[in-house]
């Protein structure tokens, strides 16, 4: 062999050398074919198999048990989003109503794809670049827009967990500083913030003290340097968390996952002691029945359950892509989808049993401030005192007492009535009023902590609950950005991984100005909505239609040991596609009929506003869509026209510390791997499905040589069984 050959070079080096088949099958001298580990059609399966798996463990990390990969992905599943916003939903669209979408569209949508996503990944081991590449080489665009739409979610993903290290911090003091509204001096007078008078301490605290947010999202106002800070720390974090991959995430995972838990508990059994708790709680699961036949609840409760389990984001693809074959990943759907569930429905119990003490501490108040102003209207005979009920005392004024007397005053004096100025003070209103976005955990939640004993305590807890679930997610979406690339392009781990985090922080800054808030509007609300969509829908197409549902249930039976219910098969093949065609639909329209805006804070109102995007940020926002849909119809044309390698005849092989190891990560066809790997295709435990037949002239491989063991292909590389063994 000549001396300036790859594989004289790997006898002499240590490091990875790689070089095409085509390469080796060009080379005169033979090699002793009996003592490679490219097992060129092998005895049969037992060893192969076995040479297989251990090339694979070689090649690849793999998690350290079970425990931790159940972590990794209720971590990524679980997140902010079900602390907030899945109760401020419930809140918005009938409260226990709206359970009933949500569950169906889990069992037929939910449970279905995120099963799905988790064989893809574990079958052929891949990120998400490399999954839909193999599973359908001109949808191989997916991936690439799965790494982009990551990539938007985890810019303003990670300032979120800013401002709950900002709170976090802020919280190691008595009393709580958005406890009550600043006072500050007009020269020898002190008087109240006024924007904080007008509105409360805790809404003052957050849009002053924490965002110091500007009027609109055209005043920059520039960058907040706590705010700022806040963000270094919190991809300093999330840098340390993924830098090693699995080795190093999946042990911050025991924590980050399991702590979220610990805490919810707590806050469960102190709300429902809290005076109030279970008018919140009956206010929210009593049903509003005519809000299940509302479209818009159905299209976001469906919105909630790609969210909520991380479909299309590529995070689930590239967590599973580290199990063993034969890991039941069809388990892992269902525990995984339970207890996502699960989390969302306890953490609505804490919010509402907490809201419910809130409001009834608002209302109260409510009632002592309307009184007061009752008593000055009949001191100053504003109001006869005939109309106070003869029970009622105002020293010991109740909820019931008041009701009634504003009854009175309303019905007798109903055309002055509105100048009196007096307030209804119904629980109802408190309880509608509470919940509103991230305002419920940065402002209804936290002014109801300022009311609980040893409220720094709880208040140190909830931010470091929330911390450990944002990095839970954030863990699952750098996975689903580093491993499709480092999979793809072998681009190295730890480098690329610290390139990515400088990256977002410095993009990050966007999201730190004073109009940061609204920017993390644009992000949240529209920019990923729609291509996230438009991904869970083609990976469906991509296996069911295209691939295969009948092959794929083939695949799936043969690497689990038994078949999965024939449930899957009716849902991926016509219910799934047909729900989210229909989502998709109906979220074109609602963009189309409704123009995106954000809620503003106006300073001098002290009060939201909500306003439209200008044209230069609704010109950022489609740019922002454009470029994460763009992949895949850009894919789509290059392969379709051959513009773009599918990579269907290369299959490159790397030499390590004395050993070959096949190298699939540029594979598409299958053919070369089973005609190498083994004489039976079935023979060849393919690390991706497999999809098409190798068709050449005449229909024959050109690795077919009939029975020349001295040809150009059987030198060395015959079709026969060869032993594992040092090259």
């Amino acid at each position: 062999m000549p001396k300036n050959s790859k594989v004289t070079q790997r006898e002499h080096s240590s490091e990875h050398v790689t070089e095409s088949v085509a390469d080796l099958l060009a080379l005169e001298e033979p090699v002793d074919y009996k003592q490679s580990v490219l097992n060129v059609a092998g005895e049969a399966g037992g060893k192969q198999k076995a040479v297989e798996e251990e090339l694979d463990a070689e090649d690849r990390p793999a998690w350290n048990s079970k425990l931790q990969y159940i972590l990794a992905q209720i971590g990524f599943s679980v997140g902010l989003g079900n602390i907030w916003r899945f109760p401020y939903l419930c809140q918005k669209n009938g409260g226990g109503a709206y359970l009933v979408p949500y569950l169906v569209l889990l069992i037929i949508i939910g449970i279905p794809l995120f099963f799905l996503e988790l064989a893809v990944g574990q079958r052929i081991r891949r990120g998400s670049i490399g999954v839909w590449h193999y599973v359908c080489p001109r949808l191989g665009g997916i991936g690439f827009s799965s790494c982009i739409v990551c990539l938007f979610v985890g810019l303003y993903y990670n300032v979120i967990i800013g401002w709950s290290i900002f709170y976090f911090f802020k919280s190691f003091q008595y009393p709580l500083p958005w406890s009550e509204c600043p006072v500050v001096r007009n020269g020898s007078v002190a008087v109240v913030e006024a924007e904080c008078e007008k509105s409360s301490a805790t809404t003052y605290f957050w849009y002053r003290e924490a965002l110091d947010i500007s009027d609109s999202i055209s005043e920059s106002g520039g960058l907040n340097w706590k705010m700022t800070l806040c963000l270094l720390v919190a991809w300093s974090i999330v840098g340390m968390a993924v830098v090693k991959g699995i080795q190093s995430s999946g042990k911050v995972m025991y924590f980050s996952s399991l702590f979220p838990y610990v805490v919810l508990a707590c806050f469960l059994v102190r709300g429902l002691l809290l005076r109030g708790a279970v008018d919140g709680i009956l206010h929210m699961f009593t049903p509003k029945l005519d809000k299940m036949l509302d479209p818009q609840v159905w299209r976001e409760a469906a919105t909630q359950v790609f969210f909520a389990l991380g479909l299309g984001f590529g995070g689930v693809i590239a967590f599973s892509s580290y199990n063993k074959q034969d890991n039941n990943c069809h388990f892992d759907a269902a525990l995984v989808s339970f207890i996502n569930f699960f989390t969302s429905v306890l953490a609505t119990l804490v919010v509402f049993a907490v809201l419910g003490f809130k409001a009834n501490i608002m209302n109260e108040k409510c009632v002592v401030e309307n009184a007061e102003k009752i008593l000055g209207y009949l001191n100053t005979n504003v109001l006869s005192r005939d109309l106070i009920p003869p029970h009622v005392n105002f020293s010991h004024l109740t909820t019931k007492d008041y009701m009634e007397m504003y009854n009175v005053i309303m019905t007798v004096k109903e055309d002055q009535f509105s100048a009196l100025g007096l307030d209804p003070c119904l629980l109802e209103d408190e309880l509608d009023k509470s919940v509103q976005g991230t305002g419920l955990a940065f402002i209804a939640f936290t002014e109801a902590m300022t009311h609980f004993p040893a409220s720094p305590f709880w208040s140190v807890m909830f931010f470091l609950m929330l911390i450990n679930l944002g990095l839970g997610s954030m863990i699952g979406t750098m996975a689903g950005i580093t491993t499709p690339i480092i999979d793809t392009f072998k681009v190295p781990k730890e480098m690329f991984t610290v390139g990515c985090c400088v990256f977002a922080f410095l993009v990050g800054l966007l999201f730190v100005q004073r109009s940061g808030n609204y920017f993390v509007t644009m992000f949240d609300d529209y920019s990923a909505t729609l291509p996230l969509t438009l991904i869970v829908i083609l990976e469906n197409i991509a296996v069911a239609w295209i691939y295969g549902t009948k092959k794929f249930m083939q695949e799936l039976t043969e690497m689990l040991g038994f078949r999965p219910y024939r449930f899957y098969f009716y849902m991926w093949k016509f219910v799934s596609p047909l729900c989210m065609a229909i989502l998709t639909t109906a979220s074109v329209i609602q963009l189309g009929v409704t123009p995106p805006g954000y809620s503003a804070w106006i300073k001098e109102e002290a009060a939201e506003r909500y306003l439209y995007f200008p044209n230069w940020a609704m010109a950022l926002l489609i740019t922002l869509i454009v470029v994460a849909t763009l992949p895949i119809p850009v894919v789509f044309v290059l392969r379709h026209f051959h513009l773009l390698s599918d990579g269907s005849n290369t299959l490159s092989v790397s030499y390590k510390k004395g050993r070959m190891m096949k190298d699939i990560s540029n594979l598409e066809e299958n053919d070369e791997t089973r005609f190498i790997l083994s004489k039976v295709p079935s023979e060849a435990p393919s690390p991706m499905p497999t999809h098409r037949s190798y068709l050449g002239p005449g229909s024959t491989s050109p690795l077919e040589t009939g029975g020349n063991p001295n040809g150009r292909y059987g030198s060395g590389y015959l079709l026969a069984s060869t032993p594992e063994s040092e090259l």
